[in-house]
């Protein structure tokens, strides 16, 4: 048995972000280890982010949940991808689905094969017509890929929508129930070895005491251990990401669930929109520099679908990311670790990986440096990489009618995002610098959507006969439109597998 192993981890802050990192923990480690989380009864959660990514699922399943359950306890409902409007230009309006366009033509993407028939034919459909995901969510409808028609049960994936304090409260009780430990607190001060640096204990404001061995920062943005007693530094991506506001409030839900989330451009910025069972979540993301927070909250309000159950409530960040967060024995998880803004539904994802690489990496207790250095190389390629996606929503931008947009439009880039964007623009190719992050067919569906049309596409696509290539379109989008007429509607499949009893 190993010697030196870690008997003590310490989580500050719950919300989502602790006690996703607790859950895990407390599962894998049982009565081996003792796991605390520290919740203050004087801070609350932001809960912004109520939408994810299709990874949740692998999330949830390693914990061994019950997706049914799952839904039930957090009023979920699916998303089949994100529907953007008047994005690029006033009157635009497309979707990014969480699916390909088909298979591959002769071993080229399908997108490849799509411009060669654009080409061809003015009359052309655009091409989110072969994505199932899109199709599904502008007809309202839903079931699993393993419920679909063969041939296309690995064409779409799916995420949720869920209301995050519920999703907090439903894995405290699992990691509480796998041994965890719930301290309701605040901390007032943070000791440490006075060679190593090493945080030794927390000290509480009743005086109390919490040693550890391994300390999990998730404080959010003040960054409590990471930041205001490690030092880690901060990269600020104002430069490139200016909203730094948020409103969010929510609203009664009305009928007709839509299995997506909308987001919505506005004169300094966006609104999101995102369906559960029982509301749907709004919010501005918004810069102050080119708007007020009046007018942003009249903004807000004014787009609601249902009456607002709240007054809104606000959110002043800045985008960017810790330069370090694994320091010494201290992880940064959530919030405390960065924050790339809501659009594209990664703070969840981020908050993912992070727990995944810290299991991955897991230290003893002497912390070798070579395992905080792996980590940190590649949270920062994961938050990079988010960044550039996020970044080339803005800045692909042919709209002028307020300076923000204009700002956006001419504002400089990461040089990785130019590099994607012009390959793209020129050749047709996607170059993925982060592999485990969006995969192809996200690029295409966000740069075409936002209205990059290649300059060329692969020449070994025209080596396929004409009118064979136009039968494979022909017939997948005939499959396609055959397969989603016979799912069930979205609101139908949470109402016979997973709403909650009292509300069927």
């Amino acid at each position: 048995m190993q010697q030196n192993a870690i008997r003590r981890i310490v989580i500050v802050g719950g919300g989502t972000a602790g006690w996703m990192a607790a859950a895990p923990l407390a599962r894998r480690l049982g009565k081996r280890a003792a796991i605390t989380v520290v919740e203050s009864p004087d801070i609350g959660t932001i809960g912004v982010g109520e939408a994810t990514l299709p990874t949740i699922r692998f999330y949830n399943a390693a914990l061994g949940l019950d997706e049914a359950d799952f839904v039930r306890k957090t009023q979920a409902s699916y998303k089949l991808g994100i529907e953007f409007k008047d994005w690029g230009h006033l009157g635009n309006r497309f979707f990014h689905g969480f699916g390909g366009f088909g298979p591959n033509v002769d071993g080229r993407p399908p997108h490849m094969a799509w411009l060669r028939l654009a080409r061809t034919f003015d009359a052309m459909p655009d091409i989110e017509h072969w994505s199932i995901a899109s199709v599904m969510a502008r007809q309202l409808k839903f079931t699993p890929p393993e419920n679909s028609r063969p041939g296309l049960t690995d064409a779409y994936s799916y995420g949720f929508h869920f209301d995050a304090g519920l999703y907090a409260a439903y894995l405290r009780e699992h990691a509480v129930g796998h041994g965890a430990r719930r301290v309701e607190a605040t901390v007032v001060g943070v000791d440490q070895h006075p060679h190593t640096g090493f945080i030794t204990a927390l000290r509480l404001r009743d005086g109390g005491r919490i040693e550890g061995d391994l300390f999990i920062d998730c404080s959010g943005f003040r960054g409590l251990l990471i930041e205001e007693t490690l030092k880690a530094g901060y990269e600020d991506w104002s430069d490139w990401l200016p909203c730094n506001s948020a409103l969010a409030v929510p609203s009664a839900r009305v009928p007709g669930l839509t299995p997506f989330t909308r987001s919505t451009a506005k004169g300094a910025g966006w609104i999101w929109r995102i369906p559960l069972q029982h509301r749907t979540g709004n919010g501005h993301v918004y810069s102050d520099a080119f708007t007020t927070d009046e007018q942003a909250r009249r903004d807000l309000l004014d787009g609601l679908d249902g009456e607002a159950l709240d007054e809104p409530r606000q959110l002043r960040f800045v985008t960017g990311r810790r330069r370090k967060s694994w320091v010494k024995n201290c992880v940064a998880v959530g919030l405390a670790a960065g924050f790339v803004e809501p659009l594209e539904s990664t703070s969840i994802h981020l908050i993912e990986t992070a727990v995944g690489k810290l299991i991955e990496l897991w230290p003893d207790a002497d912390f070798r440096p070579e395992l905080a250095e792996e980590f940190n190389r590649v949270m920062g390629i994961r938050y990079e990489s988010v960044r550039d996606f996020i970044v080339l929503h803005y800045k692909l931008t042919r709209r002028a009618d307020t300076p923000f947009w204009r700002h956006c439009a001419a504002m400089a880039i990461p040089d990785s995002l130019r590099h994607q964007i012009a390959l793209f623009r020129e050749t047709g190719r996607v170059t993925i610098l982060d592999r485990d992050g969006f995969a192809e067919p996200s690029f295409v569906a966000m740069l075409m959507g936002l209205g990059v049309v290649p300059q060329r596409y692969d020449p070994f696509v025209d080596d396929v006969d004409l009118r064979q290539l136009h039968g494979h379109f022909a017939g997948l989008r005939d499959l396609i439109a055959q397969t989603v007429a016979r799912m069930p509607d979205h609101g139908a499949w949470l109402d016979a597998r997973a709403r909650t009893p009292a509300r069927r």
